[in-house]
């Protein structure tokens, strides 16, 4: 059973009416499940005085808690890790819109909502995570998996394994994938996908990873920061994976390498808005970014932050080309993706 589950009682009558009332309190919903972020919240705590308390849940259960609570929800703060997400819960209205110049001035345009009616704005990005090419150094090269579209190349028949088509990993690609393309060339492309699997959909990330090495398959989809993590590990098993594979990072030479967001946005019915704020504008600060990519291997958003994780650096050199749609077309795109992962029989 997972930490999370069982902390959710103990969170929950933490976030009791009488915390409504303290000035130094946080309540924050969380989908990020990193043990490393508990450096994040006592920094904070530690330089405002502000004590976090704490629901921890995955994307899903977040949002139908905040539905299920309404205006009596206790929650303040809003993390999630996947754009589909942030923009289901635009729609659904459960966001309070923020202005702040902080914010805005960190996060790059494309990596937060578009500004409402009153030029609030009701999500910000606070951490990118690439999806990339893994691939059997024995049997390829960069360059045969320099793009997204080479891996429906029919000549890669038998050779492609992928998590769940339905994972918000590869929903969020997908639908980045269908703004580049347009919804034809890209459900013709998905169906080439589904032809050249070495296997059927399963397992995650990791498990993609591991399949390359072990000679399973000979390309896979991964987000960096499971690879950065295997190549950070001090288990001597994870090494000689990442010893047999190599990376890309696809589309370099045309509308750039797919990035995914973990974000955070004010809850509708939060009842300590400036601490909210405030949390918020921390996070997007050079020591949280900082914190974002050197303790969980993510890549930091904020403009101008530099960083030094020695497993991201390996892979790209410290930076790569990312593409620059907006990641609310993403979202929007995410309905149609699953109607042609339907059609082209992707599981």
């Amino acid at each position: 059973m997972r930490r999370n589950t069982l902390l959710t009682l103990a969170a929950a009558l933490a976030l009791t009416a009488p915390a409504f009332a303290q000035d130094k309190v946080l309540n924050i919903y969380s989908a990020r499940h990193y043990p490393t972020d508990e450096a994040l919240y006592d920094d904070f705590t530690k330089a405002t005085g502000i004590k976090i308390n704490r629901v921890d849940a995955d994307d899903a259960g977040i949002l139908a808690r905040l539905k299920a609570e309404g205006s009596a929800s206790p929650a303040d703060v809003i993390l999630l890790v996947d754009a589909s997400r942030l923009w289901r819960a635009e729609v659904d209205g459960l966001f309070l819109p923020v202005k702040s110049k902080v914010l805005e001035d960190a996060i790059p345009a494309n990596l937060r909502a578009k500004p409402t009616d009153n030029g609030g704005t009701l999500w910000f990005g606070l951490s990118t995570r690439a999806r990339v090419v893994v691939f059997d150094k024995l049997k390829y090269s960069k360059a045969d998996f320099d793009s997204y579209e080479k891996l429906a190349d029919p000549k890669y028949k038998g050779q492609l394994c992928i998590r769940s088509g339905s994972h918000p990993y590869n929903l969020s690609l997908f639908g980045a994938m269908t703004e580049h393309l347009g919804p034809q060339k890209t459900e013709a492309w998905l169906k080439g996908l589904v032809d050249n699997m070495a296997r059927s959909p399963k397992g995650g990330d990791t498990d993609q990873i591991k399949a390359v090495a072990a000679g399973e398959c000979g390309m896979a989809l991964t987000n960096t920061y499971y690879l950065a993590r295997m190549m950070r590990s001090p288990n001597p098993a994870d090494k000689a994976v990442t010893e047999k594979i190599g990376v890309v990072f696809p589309n370099q030479s045309s509308w750039g390498t797919h990035v995914n967001i973990a974000g955070g946005a004010i809850a509708k019915n939060a009842k300590n808005v400036d601490n909210a704020v405030k949390f918020l504008e921390y996070l997007a600060s050079p020591s949280a970014q900082n914190h974002f990519a050197n303790g969980n291997n993510e890549w930091p958003v904020a403009k101008g932050v530099s960083f030094d994780n020695p497993a991201l650096k390996a892979m790209t050199g410290g930076s790569f080309k990312s593409e620059l749609i907006p990641i609310s077309a993403v979202g929007m795109n995410q309905i149609k993706v699953q109607q042609m992962l339907d059609r082209v029989g992707f599981k």
